[in-house]
């Protein structure tokens, strides 16, 4: 089992920015792809970032290219999101997801393991 917790998220300004982490314990981090995934009011889950083990191999999706950034700390069981030049449509709870095997993936169904959420409000 793996066990995550969410911290970072608020209510910032359009043009702002936050960096969201993701504490994992139970099971070697490393282990772990890992993702971040956001989801809207009345929307479905979408992948904002994922990852394999190392980092060696990183997905964004098309709309946070260039303004977020996605980085593990395996020595820190830790995973990031920076979130730059953020804009209302950025407004979702994110949630941070591990893999129970190495190689990236961007399907909500891969992941096995959740946290619980942090909203992340952007007014413009």
């Amino acid at each position: 089992q793996v066990q995550l917790v969410e911290s970072g998220g608020g209510l910032v300004q359009a043009g702002t920015s936050l960096r969201l982490s993701c504490v994992a314990s139970g099971r070697t981090f490393s282990d772990y792809a890992m993702g971040w995934f956001r989801q809207a009011p009345g929307e479905d889950r979408e992948v904002v970032a994922a990852m394999n083990w190392n980092g060696d191999s990183i997905y964004y999706r098309d709309s946070v290219k260039g303004r977020f950034t996605i980085s593990r700390d395996n020595a820190k069981d830790t995973l990031y999101l920076q979130m730059n030049d953020l804009k209302p449509d950025d407004t979702a709870v994110y949630f941070c997801a591990a893999r129970g095997s190495k190689p990236l993936s961007t399907m909500p169904q891969r992941f096995g393991y959740w946290g619980q959420g942090t909203q992340v409000t952007v007014s413009s």
